[in-house]
């Protein structure tokens, strides 16, 4: 039972780390960047619903009650990542970010809605006829917040070294690192099978 947990655990921190799979880091990268460490509540609260968003589509996939074309959303999840950094270009340096819940958190919402359903075939067979899919969902969701945590502990460290000791301006470094991922995720669109 125990194995079965952890290795349901591992199996979400894997899929969030896994260097073939970098889309998920690459969101998680444009999420965090606009925030200092001083805003991890609101950051952790962003995540989370990242993660409510791809439990979700996951939950109503192994329940066989969607079904999805996956080259249609294998090319909406690099989408997704190019319009989140292209909103942190167009805001960085303003001071409104953490005012208020809105637009942004039902956005994360959606986007992590989209983000599952591009792994919901194989979560589909990984749950295949169990009778605890719930329960296995849960503990994978449990590894994937967990490793959404260390990426975003990585970024908002990154960024720290980045405005403090390299004397990044908090808009140059949110300019920087949105531009990278605009620059890792066009050729992800570009060559999606889906456009051909």
């Amino acid at each position: 039972m125990l194995d079965d947990f952890w290795f349901n655990v591992k199996y979400g921190i894997n899929h969030v780390l896994d260097l073939n799979g970098y889309d998920h880091v690459l969101f998680l990268m444009i999420l965090a960047v606009p925030y200092v460490f001083k805003d991890w509540k609101r950051v952790l609260l962003l995540v989370s619903m990242f993660t409510l968003g791809h439990t979700l589509s996951l939950i109503l996939a192994a329940y066989g009650l969607v079904t999805v074309n996956g080259k249609l959303v294998e090319f909406l999840i690099p989408v997704t990542i190019l319009i989140g950094a292209i909103y942190n270009v167009f805001t960085a340096g303003k001071k409104d970010k953490g005012t208020k819940i809105g637009l942004l958190f039902f956005a994360t919402l959606f986007f992590g809605l989209v983000h599952g359903l591009g792994f919901a075939r194989e979560f589909q067979m990984i749950s295949g006829q169990s009778d605890s899919k719930l329960l296995l969902l849960v503990e994978f969701a449990l590894g994937i917040e967990i490793a959404q945590i260390i990426v975003v502990f990585v970024v908002l460290f990154l960024g720290f070294l980045c405005q403090t000791i390299f004397r990044f301006s908090r808009r140059d470094w949110v300019m920087v690192l949105s531009a990278i991922v605009i620059g890792l995720v066009l050729p992800m669109i570009i060559q999606n099978d889906f456009l051909k």
